[in-house]
Order: structure tokens, then sequence, then C-alpha cells
């Protein structure tokens, strides 16, 4: 009996305290200034008093505690700032509604002298309650940051400490002034500063306390259209470190590049798979999947999650069903209809890195902000056989040699700038490139390499083996710059160290000039940077689908690959017997050259792959020549240069290769050499002033041709002479004050 009424009175006890509970908490809920915890510490102090009377077992307390401990998230959670509540719960004291609001703190009713609640003693004394009001108003609330509805005053409290003085004392340093964040709680000095903070949660949809992530709303989104394909993005799209909706309309022309290079891939084999590794918005990803149709399977990546559902609902407004894969388990969920079609889309949230990894693809575009080095490995792990893989690298301050030491950093390259700088760039990024390859056991083909102002591409195809991979490696080579003329050449193949390796260089700088005049540049790229049956295969694909801006480039990039001018973009050699012609280009037909084979399978067979490398080998002595001269930069002053054009004409007279470039509007790609190049330049220029010659091109002496090698110090005596021949014989010619060698240094 005395052991059930003890039983009966524990009941009683408990029944009690969760009375007892239940109300504390209601009052709590309803007087809305006691903070949560402080609520979890008086029932838990009760619950530890009743304890010593009546006799509750410890676990069953802890087991209470617990449960307190559980209301307590959810309770703040409820109270988090949101647009719609009236008070946000974990606010500093500096953000308040109104300037009433912020002379509650200080107590301005009595008449007593108040210290300042935002200002530290040492800053601001305690003063009557006029004084104190005037110091409320102008230096707090008239430079606060207003955000729905909430002012953030400045703040002089020892919330963000600075450095102490020079001269060491702790005490002696002073607190800086800052603002508190409404959303995020980080302290920030300036106020325009604290203005682009806000802004920039608000661009991302940050509008609510702790960074709890919400959808903007739908007004601030933009919709823009570009080939035929609509996307959706925020304000600041054009700013990736202040979006997730990164979109550059200046980089339509890559997205119409990396396209037609697909669209060839599309006609090789079907279906192929292909990935968009950084989808951002997801415009590329979807003019592949809206053009291409059942020929491709597109997979759209992103890290950022706010990016996969801008992707998603832009795959909505396009017509396109979604298929998300969003973890690595095979748990696939279908938006749409159920059914993969055409029409589908794939669409990931992974590190780029780890959806190469996982799943193999025959089509990789890499479009990260920055460098692409970091993503390279995973690229050609898994890339399939003939596959291709575009990169996109805007990282232009390090690979335009404005930071060498970044360029040195990420590519292990070094560069210096020159005249030729864009294309040094493209050799840069693709030696990148063939390393990360080998480290597979593959090779590449470079089959297109465009360096313009904001974006470096390159699109290569993989080649697997280890075969094609030393053949690869090989083409990795150091390159001699001259600082004086700026003639450059490749260092030739082999280990062995050469005791004067300036003898390579055409030019005659390092015996005229003291010190040393060449700098080693490299690793870089020897090959080829074009592949003219690709070209011609990708121009055909922008005609078809109406791609202006890529239709220009294309002719050019094809005739800086056939280094012949762009009038004769069409002439066909000789040995290419099997020719036929769309659209007014001539292309290969599958029996004369391997670029131009359809394979309906998903690899080649070894064999035609080793056909394929025998009947290529022969071309290789038809490359075009690697760099260009830049017109300009080796005129002669005092002359008039001829245009362009006919100066193209003059070179390719005098039995050198000649043709414009990509790289540089006023560049010439030839494989005369630099000597050369300034004797034809110099031969077909006129003086600028009137009077002295008439007008016609400049002749050089009859003993020399312009076919001929002429060294530098033949040029210069050969000046020498013609001018004293003048002078004797009286007649009125042009007096030049100064010779031109040939190994002069570039402006």
């Amino acid at each position: 009996m005395a052991a059930l009424e003890a039983a009966e009175a524990a009941l009683g006890l408990r029944q009690e305290q969760h009375e007892e509970e239940e109300e504390n908490h209601h009052h709590g809920h309803e007087g809305g200034g006691e903070p949560a915890a402080l609520n979890g510490l008086v029932v838990s102090e009760k619950v530890k008093s009743n304890n010593i009377d009546g006799t509750i077992p410890e676990s069953e307390l802890e087991t209470e505690e617990k449960g307190a401990e559980e209301e307590h998230p959810r309770q703040s959670e409820s109270n988090i700032l949101d647009v719609s509540s009236d008070y946000p719960r974990d606010k500093h004291i500096s953000i308040q509604r109104h300037l009433a609001d912020l002379e509650k703190l200080a107590d301005l009713r009595e008449e007593e002298r108040k210290p300042c609640p935002l200002c530290p003693e040492e800053k601001f004394r305690a003063c009557y309650s006029h004084k104190l009001h005037r110091h409320l108003q102008n230096l707090h609330w008239k430079v606060s940051v207003e955000f729905e509805g909430y002012r953030m005053c400045i703040c002089h409290l020892s919330c963000r400490p600075v450095k102490p003085n020079l001269v060491g004392d702790p005490t002696l340093s002073k607190m800086g002034a800052h603002y508190h964040c409404i959303i995020c709680s980080a302290t920030i000095i300036r106020r325009t500063d604290m203005i682009g903070h806000i802004n920039r949660h608000v661009n991302k949809g940050e509008t609510e306390s702790r960074f709890i992530t919400v959808r903007a709303p739908k007004s601030s989104y933009k919709v823009v259209k570009e080939s035929a394909t609509d996307v959706q993005v925020l304000p600041n799209h054009s700013t990736p470190q202040k979006t997730d909706s990164f979109f550059n309309p200046k980089m339509k022309l890559n997205r119409q590049l990396t396209f037609c290079a697909l669209a060839v891939l599309a006609g090789e084999r079907k279906p192929i798979e292909c990935l968009d590794a950084f989808g951002a918005t997801g415009i590329m990803g979807l003019q592949w999947a809206k053009h291409l149709r059942s020929s491709v399977k597109v997979t759209i990546n992103d890290c950022n999650e706010n990016s996969v559902t801008m992707i998603k609902e832009n795959c909505h407004l396009n017509k396109m069903k979604v298929k998300l894969n969003i973890k690595e388990e095979d748990k696939v969920e279908t938006v749409g209809n159920g059914e993969e079609n055409s029409d589908t889309i794939e669409v990931t949230k992974m590190d780029a890195n780890v959806v190469m990894h996982l799943r193999s693809f025959d089509f990789i575009h890499l479009d990260p902000f920055g460098s692409s080095v970091n993503y390279l490995d995973s690229a050609f792990r898994n890339v399939r056989n003939l596959g291709i893989v575009s990169l996109t690298s805007t990282d232009i301050s390090s690979l335009y040699a404005k930071a060498q030491h970044v360029a040195f950093r990420h590519y292990g390259c070094n560069i210096v700038r020159t005249e030729y700088y864009k294309e040094l760039a493209a050799r840069t990024v693709i030696a990148a490139v063939t390393r990360a390859a080998a480290r597979c056991n593959k090779g590449i083909e470079v089959l297109l390499a465009v360096a313009l102002e904001h974006f470096v591409l390159v699109v290569v195809r993989v080649l697997r083996g280890p075969t094609p991979a030393d053949d690869s490696a090989k083409k990795v080579r150091y390159l001699i710059h001259c600082q004086w003329c700026e003639e450059r050449v490749f260092q030739k193949e082999g280990s062995m160290v050469e005791e004067n390796p300036y003898q390579q260089l055409p030019c005659d700088c390092y015996g005229s000039m003291p010190g040393k005049t060449a700098v080693l540049l490299g690793p870089l790229w020897s090959g080829a940077l074009f592949n003219t049956g690709f070209l011609r295969r990708m121009l055909l694909e922008a005609m078809e689908y109406g791609l202006d801006e890529a239709q220009s480039l294309l002719k050019t990039l094809i005739s800086e690959a056939e280094c012949t001018p762009p009038k004769h973009l069409s002439t066909h050699s000789p040995g290419d017997e099997n020719k036929q012609e769309e659209c007014g280009v001539y292309i290969r037909t599958p029996n004369a050259s391997a670029e131009c084979y359809l394979v309906h399978g998903k690899r080649k067979s070894e064999e035609v792959l080793r056909s394929t490398a025998k009947r290529q080998r022969p071309e290789h002595s038809a490359e075009h020549p690697p760099f260009y001269y830049n017109i300009h930069r080796h005129s002669i002053k005092g002359m008039n240069m001829p245009k362009l054009n006919k100066f193209l004409t003059y070179l390719s007279e005098a039995g050198y290769r000649v043709s414009r470039t990509h790289f540089d509007p006023m560049g010439v790609r030839t494989n005369a050499p630099l000597a050369q190049f300034k004797t034809v330049l110099m031969q077909y220029s006129t003086p600028t002033y009137v009077g002295a010659q008439a007008e016609g091109p400049l002749r050089l002496p009859g003993e020399i041709h312009v076919g001929e090698e002429v060294p530098a110090a033949t040029a210069i005596k050969v000046e020498e002479a013609e001018l004293v021949e003048d002078d004797k014989a009286g007649v009125a010619t042009t007096v030049f004050t100064q010779s031109y060698p040939t190994d002069c240094a570039a402006d």
C-alpha cells in the first residue's frame, strides 16, 4: 500500500510539472519578448526542484530536457525574419524600425545623464536627453541603410575590433564604426558596401535571416532569347561573382562554335551523350537539345542549388522535359509525362569532377569561371574514344601574359607579352590539355583553337591508346623568342643540350646585340591549331542552322588553316581527288580522309585507326606555319605601308604561304622568315611626304631577289651603297637618316 501511494504521488507531481511547463510555453508565446532559451532554463530548474521532493528517475529527466531542446529550435525557426514578419528575432540593437525605438533603448524620458546605446563610453560620454536625441538622430539614424522597413544604423560598439595602434598598447585601440547586416549578421564598414551587400542578397533571393534561401519574385526575372532558345536570368546575370545564374551575351560566338562542333560529331554517330558541366542558366544544353533533338542525350550539371532550379524552369519554358538525377544513387525522378524521349534533358546537381568520374560521355564542354585546368583530369578519364572535349578558359589576364606568375602556377608555362600573345595563350592551353590526356594514356587531335577578347576556346578529339599519347606529348616543346626583333622558333627535338641555342634563331641579334637577347618560353603546343576538314563541316552546320556570326569566323579559320588568302578559300590541293562540293564549299568524302568517317558504332576498330594515322602522316608537311607577324609592328618609319590584302598578294607572289589570322586583324601568318617579311614590306612601301620619290614601290638592287635569304649585315651594306650612289649622281631621291636592319627592335 505504501508503494502504491508513493507511485500515485509521483504521478501527480509529473502531471503538475507538465501543466506548469505548458503554462510557461503559453505565456512565452503570448509575451513575445521572452526568449525560448529562458523558457527552457526555467522549466529545467523547476523540474530539478521538483525532483528533490519527488522520486523521478534521472533518465526521465534527461528525456524531458531533450524534448525541451527539440522544441527550442522549432520555436526559433518560426521566429526567423521574414518579409511579412513584424520583428526579427535575433537582430542587433542597431537594427530598428523607427527612431523612437532607438530612443527607447536610451530611455530619454528620465531627466538624467544617459549613455548612447550604440557608442562606447570612451567615444561618447553620458549626457542629457536633448543632446542624446540629436546624437542618435544625426550620427546613427541619418546614415542608416534601409531594407524592408528596417533601418541598419551605424554602430560603434566592440562588435568589430580594429588593429592596435603603432604604439602597441591594446587599451588605446579604438573600435571601428560598422553596420550589421539584417540578413546574415555580417559587419561591414562603409555604407556603400553595405548597400551593395544587401543588393547581392536580394539578387540571390536571400531575403531571410541566416541565409534561408527563397526564390526571388517572378517580377525580378528577365527572359533572354538566343538562337530560338528562351532562358530566365536575374538582373545581375552578367556578373559571375554576384549571381548564380551567370549569362554573358558576349559569349554568344563561343556557344555557336561549340554547337557546330557538337553537330559535326552528331553526324558521325548517333545518339551521343553530351555534358554541359557548368550549366548556370542551361542555355547551351537547351540549344543542343532543341536543335539536334534525337541525335543527342543532353546532361546539364551545376553544383549550385539555385542554378539547378533555374535550369529546370528554363527547360519547362522551352517545353523540354526534365529528368532529375541529383544524387549519386540510381534514384531517378522524371518531371513531365513520365516518358523519356528526344525532348528530355537530364539535370544533375554535383561537382563537375564527380559527374565526369561517374559516367562516360562522347562530348564534354567545360566552361568554368576562370581556368579549366582543375577539371581536365576528370574530363579525359571517362571520355569515350574519338569523343570531343571542348573547354573555354576565361582567365585571360594570366593567359595573355598580364599575370605571368598565375600562368606559371596554373599551366606550368613561362610566357611573356609578345605580338603573338593570343596564339601563345591558345598553345599554352593545348599543352595543358595534352599533358592531362597523356596521363590517362590518351592522345589528342586539335580540331579548333580560338583566342578572342574574352575567352580562349579549344576543341580536341580524343584518341585512346599509349601510341597517340606519346605522339601528342612529343609536340609539346619550348619556344625560343628573340626580345629584339621578336623572331621565334620552336626548339628542336631531342634531349641533348646545345652549346649555343641562339643558333636556332634565323636572326643574328645575339651576335650584334650585347648580352642575352632571347628567352625560353613554354612548354607550348607545337602542332597544328586547326583541322581543315572538321572546320569545313562546321561551316556547313553553321549555314544549316543560320549561325551568321560563326560563319564569318569559320571562313577565316579555314583560310588560316590552309594558309591561303580568303579569296582562294574553296581552292583544293591536287592530291585531294575525292571531294564533293556542298553550299559552295569543298568537303572530302569518307574514302579520302579519315576525318570524315561516319562512325555508326561506339568506336572504330584498331585497324581503321592505324590506317587513318598512316593516311594522315603525309599531310603533316602541309600544316599551317606557326605564329604570325603584325604588319604595323614591323612597319618602317616615314613610309606608307601597302594595303594588307595587297601585301598578302606580294608575299604570295614571292613564293611564300600566306594568310590572315583571326588572332590579330592586322596579323599575317606566313612561313617567310622575319628578314624576308621586312624586305618585301619595305620594297612595296612608299614615302609619306611628297616630292622625294615618284610614286611606286621602293626598288631594291638587282642583285637581291625577293625569294632569296638576305642576311642582316648584307641588307645594311646594300642600303648604304645605294645612298652613296644616289648622292654622287645628284638625283633627287629620298635621303634616309637611319638604316633599317632586319634585326631592329620592335616598338
